[in-house]
């Protein structure tokens, strides 16, 4: 409750948590907010010419190149990004959390390998190494949350590997060591419950990456494969429209820019109220 009303007194949080709701609800109740099914190929959805209807009328942001109804396709394409989104960025922080404490605690050659394998993965490029692992695997929507995940545990792995070496060397820990405690509790009992506030921070911020690499994936057409609905593949699939039916990228390309900018504000926000020493900053 405290960290709520902390984050209700900032109007930047608040903005985004706003834009976080419209969308978890967007992706929630897509089957009974949208007027059409997803794919939906509707005759009266073209012109005479065969071209994409504009926004008004019975279709409020128009449709795409097939008729289908683009407000449809962009609520179910919420679900989409908010799974990859959740799943991608919990496997990737859970992760991030066991090779950083590990690699912390237990130090000597242990550790040593861990980090030097998380620098490793750190200097291939994200986005290279992502395509290039969506390239090999046969794209669907879980192959697409698994490899977000394996490209974005590094950043977590390297901040908790640092917080948790000063950790271990707090008097605290020492004398836990002391009275006869096993590493399983210390590290359960002590290390654990004090990255947890790291935890929930890179957890928000890592969801507006994951969106943005998402649709970055399925606007290579290596991503969430059509004709399941994406922010990413509705660009896609429209790109050669971008003049004749601009609304078809614009829409989609809105909605990605709003949802990640919703979460970095909200992740920026949870960081200074979990971290005293971050308040004032930025």
């Amino acid at each position: 409750m405290r960290v709520l009303k902390e984050l209700c007194r900032q109007p930047a949080a608040v903005f985004g948590l706003v834009i976080v709701l419209a969308v978890v609800i967007a992706a929630i109740a897509a089957p009974w907010l949208a007027p059409y099914a997803p794919d939906n190929q509707m005759f009266e959805g073209l012109t005479i010419e065969g071209a994409p209807m504009p926004p008004g009328g019975e279709f409020l942001l128009g449709t795409d190149t097939l008729g289908r109804d683009l407000l449809s396709r962009l609520l179910y394409g919420a679900r989409t990004s908010l799974i990859i989104g959740l799943v991608a960025n919990g496997v990737a922080v859970t992760i991030g959390l066991f090779v950083g404490i590990t690699a912390g605690y237990m130090r000597g050659w242990v550790g040593g390998i861990m980090m030097r394998f998380t620098d490793l993965m750190m200097a291939f490029p994200a986005l290279l190494l992502a395509i290039v692992l969506a390239a090999i695997l046969k794209p669907s929507l879980w192959i697409v949350a698994m490899v977000i995940a394996l490209v974005n545990w590094v950043q977590v792995a390297r901040i908790v590997y640092t917080e948790t070496r000063g950790l271990v060397e707090r008097d605290f820990i020492m004398a836990e060591r002391a009275l006869g405690a096993g590493n399983a509790r210390i590290v359960l009992r002590h290390v654990l419950p004090h990255l947890v506030p790291t935890a929930i921070v890179w957890g928000t911020l890592g969801i507006a990456t994951t969106v943005l690499l998402e649709a970055t994936l399925s606007f290579l057409g290596i991503g969430v494969q059509p004709p399941d609905p994406s922010w990413g593949n509705i660009i896609f699939e429209s790109q050669s429209y971008f003049q004749a039916a601009p609304w078809l990228v614009f829409f989609p390309g809105a909605v990605i820019l709003l949802t990640a900018l919703a979460f970095n504000l909200v992740g920026d926000a949870l960081r200074d109220i979990l971290d005293p020493t971050q308040r004032g900053r930025g």
